[in-house]
């Protein structure tokens, strides 16, 4: 079964909203993505000379699955909104999928 993980680069919308970025993406929205079937882990990381931060979302299993989770979730409410997070241009967001060893 494929695996991968779920890549998003992201920065708050302004110096004043950072902390409500940071406190969104620990305190809410990384707990309700953990929550759904195939993320199993999440890091964030900050930037060594920039303004984007990185979230890693570790998939095990299906990815397409878990994409489809993630959606579901979004569409239906169920996952808090954004808050303090850049949204013009939105967060970069990209699945990669685990590749298999040349045999």
């Amino acid at each position: 079964m494929p695996h991968g993980v779920l890549i998003v680069e992201s920065r708050p919308a302004s110096p004043e909203e950072a902390a409500a970025y940071h406190d969104w993406y620990d305190n809410k929205h990384v707990p309700e993505i953990l929550q759904l079937e195939g993320f199993v882990s999440a890091r964030r990381l900050e930037p060594v000379g920039g303004d984007a931060f990185i979230a890693i979302y570790e998939i095990d299993g299906d990815v397409e699955a878990a994409k489809a989770a993630l959606q579901r979730a979004q569409s239906s409410g169920t996952m808090s909104r954004p808050e303090g997070v850049q949204l013009n241009p939105p967060p970069t967001v990209r699945y990669f999928r685990q590749i298999s060893p040349a045999g």
